[in-house]
C-alpha cells in the first residue's frame, strides 16, 4: 500500500487531470461529491500537516515577514488597484469583473501547499501563505466588501465565514502537526511520498466535486461556458506568469509558492455569503477557474522552464 501510495504521489499532477475530466463526462458524480468537498479538503490539510511538521511550516522571522508582505501586496492591494481600475472604466457591474475582484481578496487555495509538492518545491512556504493569509482575510478583505457592498449586508458574514475557515485550517493542520511530532517516522522518504500518495489522491477527488457547476452548463450553453472559461484561463495565466517573472527580476525568495498563490485563490468562500442572484454567475467562474488551478503544477513548471 505504501509503495501504491508512493507511486501515486509521483504521479499527482496527471491524478488533478484525470479529476478534472472526471468531473466533466460525470456530472452526476460530481453532484454527489459537492457536499463532501469540505470534509475532503479537511482531510488534505491533515495529511499536508504530517507531510509538512509544524517546525519547517512555521520557519523564521524572516519567512513570516516575508509572507506577510506578499500576502498584504496580493490579497490587500492589488483587488483595490483592479476595483479602482474596473470602477473607472465603468466595468465594476459586469459579472465577470466581480468575480476577479473577489477571487483576488481571497486567500490561497487550501491545496497550494501541494501543488507545491508535486513541482518537487517545498511546501512549508505555502503552508505559511494558506494559514496566514487565511488569517488575515478578516482584514485585508474588509475594504473589498466595503466597496462592493456598500450597505455591508455580505461584511459580517464574510468575516464571521473566514474566521470559521481559519478555525478549520488550525485544528486540521494542527493535529497533522501532532501526529508528525508524536510518529517521527512521517519524516522518512518512504512515509513522505505515500503522504504525497494520498494529497494527490484527495485533490482529484475534491475537484470532481467542484466541477459541478460546468456538466450542466456543457450540455446547455457551451459558447458561454466557453468564454467563461477562456477567461479563467487568461486570468489565472497572466497572474501565475506574472507572479513568477516579477519574483525572478527581483530575486526574490519563494518564486514558485508566491506565483503558485497568486493565480490560485480560495475563491469559493464568497459562495456562501453572497446573494443568490451574484452567487450564479460566480458559481460558473468558480468551475471554469478550477481547469487552470489544476493545471498549474504542470503548466507553471513549463513556464518556469522557458524563463530559466
Amino acid at each position: 500500500m505504501v509503495s501504491a501510495l508512493g507511486w501515486l504521489g509521483q504521479q499527482g499532477r496527471y491524478c488533478l487531470i484525470a479529476g478534472l475530466i472526471a468531473g466533466l463526462l460525470t456530472p452526476g458524480l460530481a453532484e454527489f461529491l459537492r457536499p463532501w468537498i469540505g470534509v475532503l479538503v479537511v482531510l488534505l490539510l491533515l495529511v499536508t500537516g504530517i507531510r509538512v511538521g509544524a517546525k519547517q511550516a512555521l520557519g523564521v522571522q524572516s519567512d513570516l515577514t516575508a509572507t506577510v508582505l506578499r500576502i498584504v501586496a496580493l490579497q490587500a492591494v492589488l483587488p483595490l488597484i483592479v476595483i479602482v481600475t474596473l470602477a473607472a472604466l465603468d466595468l465594476l457591474h459586469f459579472p465577470l469583473a466581480m468575480a476577479v475582484s473577489l477571487m483576488l481578496a481571497a486567500p490561497s487555495l487550501t491545496g497550494a501547499p501541494n501543488f507545491a509538492i508535486m513541482m518537487g518545491q517545498d511546501p512549508a512556504p505555502g503552508m505559511r501563505i494558506l494559514v496566514i493569509g487565511t488569517a488575515l482575510f478578516p482584514i485585508t478583505a474588509l475594504p473589498v466588501f466595503l466597496i462592493l457592498d456598500p450597505a455591508g449586508g455580505g461584511v459580517l458574514s464574510g468575516i464571521s465565514l473566514s474566521l470559521g475557515l481559519l478555525a478549520a485550517i488550525l485544528v486540521s493542520v494542527g493535529i497533522g502537526f501532532a501526529i508528525r511530532h508524536l510518529l517521527p517516522v512521517m519524516g522518512q522518504p518512504r512515509e513522505q511520498g505515500a503522504l504525497d500518495g494520498c494529497s494527490a489522491l484527495l485533490l482529484g477527488v475534491v475537484v470532481v466535486g467542484l466541477m459541478s457547476a460546468i456538466g450542466p452548463l456543457l450540455q446547455t450553453e457551451p459558447l458561454a461556458l466557453l468564454l467563461w472559461l477562456m477567461a479563467a484561463l487568461a486570468i489565472n495565466f497572466v497572474l501565475v506568469s506574472g507572479a513568477l517573472l516579477v519574483s525572478n527580476w527581483a530575486r526574490l525568495d519563494m518564486s514558485i509558492p508566491t506565483a503558485i498563490y497568486a493565480g490560485n485563490r480560495n475563491i469559493a468562500l464568497f459562495l456562501i455569503v453572497l446573494p443568490e442572484e451574484a452567487a450564479a454567475p460566480l458559481l460558473i467562474f468558480v468551475g471554469c477557474y478550477q481547469i487552470p488551478m489544476y493545471l498549474t503544477p504542470i503548466l507553471l513548471a513549463r513556464f518556469r522552464g522557458l524563463i530559466q
